[in-house]
């Protein structure tokens, strides 16, 4: 039997504590047998060892192997760039891993750091940490609980649980022991640990402390719910494997040609491999992606996203579902007025006119029956009764006399039972609640100035304008009063009352939301609302911006815990709303969608969003209304909650992405030129057409700064028309390896063909030639890179212009100054006519490249 199932002397019993509390004694040896009321700390990594984890990646062990061969062979210079580089990206990873979550640590932010508590018959406040079970805890309105607990006395307590149970609207709690199961949301004599008192006051006992609460079971989920690689890091993962082992077995192949068949020395012969290695390897790109990222990040800062994990970036990129909470989320988290009856019409609240002796006494009563805080400043208690008392501040009489009139006096507190409360004033008995209640008390309504006899007809009216309501999902209050003398009231008083009216309200979508899921849509991203609120509720919302299409279906969190995976598999591209679900249904509704191999986005800002968040592939945290745990736990931070936002950043996605994999296009088929180059002078026995300082400087001069340009290219909204990639696709397929293929078979015909001019003087001279050309063509090819388009299609990126100025200006610089030919091996017999062929080779193969695009785009069209 649960502890909601029993009654408040039962467990008291059960926990073996009083009505008096503990005593001091008593406290002393429950703590020692349970602990402190502390969430539980997981040992975060030291940095050296997630500086040493980043030397895991296949092409850095590789590199680490060529810089050691490379000392072994003297070449000292070798040695050092090829480890400076490598431990500039680990360092860079390192940075980014030290900002992991936090989210245990969050979840005792959620906590007050005091609690009243009932201690040898003494109200004493301690420590929230100090909390043990069979505690009495005290609350009132504005108190945060402190550990889960069975409630003892509740007088209009009400408890807003939103962050648990994803129900926008407080809950009103009771002492009554419950019958059968119940979910969470329905445990009414409950509380846990994050619930905020809005109204009332009450007592309860500790029944669970620390990891044992609702919130501890989360945060096991946390602990449990497993990270996720994103798409580029999987796709950059198996492309590291593919090209490791590609260079490889070329390098072997290389290596046995020049000792076998070139005769050459074994050492000479294996520098040659490794420098081969070195220039094959894209060494600069962990680097390019890692600026790429945060580039990106600063951007999306300015659109109100902020972006907890680099990689975060480019997963929200080819997001194919967007699980989104309702309250607060797509919704404004406030309940609002949104249709009035009265007179036995109804209307928008717009069109209240006080001078309307019906529609005066409704407002008066919305001002009357209510116990919330009204002020610019604050806005305290039931969302509910503060719609009411906004819809008075729109409407209502305000004058002095007025306020007189409307002096509270006497009142019956709202009740369960009756579903209803009354107050009385100076001349009149108000009365407020649920409609069908209301009316088996009345024998009259109101119609303008006039009181006239209830009819059947009037009741069968109204309660089909009711019904009509709740169907959209509305919340209804009705109201009522009579003439009566001020004196205490009882429950006899609540009858012959005359109908004044109905108010519907709702905690109405954002404006933003219908646009923001229309743009989904566009982007081929199903959005998919998951909520702890009513089905009929959440499918009303959902129906209005535009998540809820005929033909879909809406499942309750009971529906799902009767399926297995397999039925719910069958129904899953179906559902676009959950309602009144659990933590663990958003688990396995994120799961499920992942195996189907879909990229899965969560947002959320409750305490229950938390473990989903994780699991997700990025979990989307509120920034304004979010819990401390939610913010944590996700990968990106709302600031202004704007569910739109969302859609920006994944535009912003989309294009992170082509522009790294245009990065990669670029530097894969740059270095796939070189490679041809010196396997095709090795099989013909020619002269070696790089040295390794040439091969160093290529990389570390038109690897990178081409490169990072195209990484920064300005990305256009036109993107957002594309369907999100798969999870498995590969960055390199068909289309990407054809491109690299022969792009750099262009570059390396005419590298070539430069190399092949030179050698008629020296082979010193063709070495050179076929450097410089190979320079200058990367650095022109960079242009050609930024997108599948000619260039004369694309507009300015003033950053690829500088990455070619300072490019040329360098190649130049060690061309043309005799002082540094030494250093970078520059043949001395180097003429202007020679340089002269070098610019032609270049511009060559990038008119070739550009006459390809022309002739595509005209083949599209």
């Amino acid at each position: 039997m649960s502890i909601y199932n029993q009654n408040p002397e039962d467990v008291l019993k059960t926990l073996d504590t009083s009505l008096e509390g503990l005593s001091h004694e008593e406290v002393k040896k429950r703590q020692d047998q349970y602990g402190l009321n502390l969430m539980n700390q997981s040992k975060p990594k030291s940095p050296f060892i997630i500086f040493l984890e980043q030397y895991k990646d296949l092409l850095v062990i590789v590199l680490i192997c060529a810089a050691l061969i490379s000392a072994i062979s003297g070449e000292y210079v070798s040695t050092a760039v090829i480890l400076v580089v490598i431990t500039i990206n680990a360092i860079l990873g390192t940075v980014q891993t030290l900002k992991a979550r936090k989210s245990l640590e969050s979840l005792q932010k959620l906590s007050t750091p005091h609690v009243k508590v009932l201690r040898g018959g003494q109200v004493e406040e301690i420590s929230s940490d100090q909390l043990t079970i069979g505690d009495i805890v005290c609350v009132e309105a504005g108190d945060v609980i402190e550990g889960d607990g069975r409630i003892l006395e509740a007088a209009n307590l009400q408890i807003n649980e939103s962050a648990l149970t994803g129900e926008s609207l407080p809950q009103e709690k009771s002492v009554a022991a419950l019958q059968g199961e119940k979910p969470l949301a329905d445990q009414t004599n409950m509380v846990f640990s994050s619930g905020l008192v809005t109204n009332g006051t009450g007592k309860y006992v500790v029944n669970a402390i620390a990891m044992d609460t609702q919130i501890g079971h989360i945060a096991t989920m946390i602990e449990n719910a497993s990270e996720r690689k994103t798409p580029l890091q999987k796709s950059l993962d198996e492309f590291s494997v593919k090209l490791t082992i590609s260079i490889c077995v070329i390098c072997a192949i290389i290596l046995c040609i020049n000792v076998v068949f070139a005769h050459e020395d074994l050492l000479d012969a294996l520098l040659i491999a490794v420098a081969l290695a070195v220039a094959a390897i894209p060494e600069a790109l962990g680097s390019i992606v890692t600026i790429v990222l945060s580039i990106s990040t600063q951007k999306m800062v300015k659109e109100n996203a902020i972006i907890k994990q680099l990689n975060a970036v480019e997963s929200l990129g080819c997001v194919s579902i967007i699980c989104s909470d309702k309250t607060g989320t797509l919704t404004q988290n406030k309940m609002k007025v949104m249709d009035v009856f009265a007179n036995q019409v109804a209307f928008a609240p717009e069109a209240l006119d006080a001078s309307d002796h019906c529609h005066d006494v409704l407002l008066k009563e919305c001002l009357l029956c209510n116990n919330a805080i009204y002020r610019e400043d604050s806005k305290i208690g039931d969302p509910t009764e503060i719609a009411l008392l906004e819809l008075f501040d729109n409407y209502g009489k305000k004058d002095d006399d007025y306020v007189v009139e409307t002096e509270r006096l006497y009142e019956i507190p709202f009740d369960s039972t009756r579903k209803m409360m009354s107050i009385n004033s100076k001349f009149h008995l108000y009365t407020k609640g649920a409609v069908d209640e209301l009316l088996k008390r009345c024998t009259q309504i109101l119609i303008h100035d006039q009181k006239r006899p209830l009819t059947k007809e009037d009741k069968e009216k109204i309660l089909l304008k009711n019904e009509e309501y709740a169907k959209k999902g509305l919340r209804v209050l009705g109201f009522a009063y009579k003439n009566m003398e001020p004196r205490e009231l009882d429950y006899s008083d609540e009858k012959e009352l005359c109908f004044v009216g109905m108010v519907a309200q709702m905690d109405p979508p954002r404006e933003e939301s219908k646009d923001a899921v229309e743009k989904c849509r566009i982007a081929g991203i199903k959005p998919i609302m998951i909520t702890g609120d009513h089905a009929i509720t959440a499918q009303s919302i959902a129906q209005q911006i535009g998540i809820f299409k005929e033909g879909d279906i809406c499942l309750e969190g009971a529906q799902l815990e009767k399926m297995d995976d397999e039925e719910l598999d069958q129904v899953l591209p179906k559902v676009s709303v959950y309602a009144r679900v659990a933590p663990e249904h958003k688990i396995r509704i994120v799961k499920a969608w992942q195996k189907r191999k879909e990229i899965v986005a969560m947002t959320g800002d409750g305490v229950n969003d938390a473990p989903a968040l994780k699991q997700s592939d990025i979990g989307v945290a509120m920034g304004i209304t979010g819990t401390e745990v939610s913010k944590d736990a996700a990968s990106m931070i709302l600031m202004d909650d704007n569910f739109s936002t969302i859609v920006k950043a994944v535009i912003t996605g989309r294009n992170v992405y082509a522009n790294i994999k245009n990065a990669i296009t670029y530097l894969l088929s740059g270095n796939f030129s070189a490679i041809l180059a010196v396997v095709f002078t090795s099989i013909l026995f020619l002269p070696t057409p790089f040295t390794a300082v040439h091969l160093l400087f290529i990389n570390l001069i038109t690897d990178s700064l081409p490169a990072i340009a195209i990484g920064m290219e300005k990305g256009t909204d036109d993107i957002l028309r594309q369907k999100p990639r798969k999870s498995d696709d590969s960055i390199l397929n068909r289309k990407t390896m054809l491109k690299i293929g022969s792009e750099g078979l262009i570059i390396f015909v005419f590298v070539m063909a430069a190399y092949y001019l030179g050698l008629q003087s020296s082979a010193s001279l063709a070495s050179t030639m076929a450097f410089a050309t190979l320079c200058l063509s990367r650095l022109l090819h960079g242009f050609s890179s930024r997108s599948d388009l000619p260039l004369f299609k694309l507009s300015v990126n003033i950053y690829s212009c500088l990455a070619f100025v300072i490019g040329a200006g360098l190649l130049m610089l060690i061309l043309l100054v005799p002082g540094l030919h030494g250093l970078f091996t520059i043949a001395q017999d180097l003429t202007l006519s020679d340089v002269g062929i070098i610019v032609l080779c270049a511009l060559g193969s990038f008119i070739c490249i550009q006459i390809i695009r022309v002739i595509k785009m005209k083949i599209s069209d």
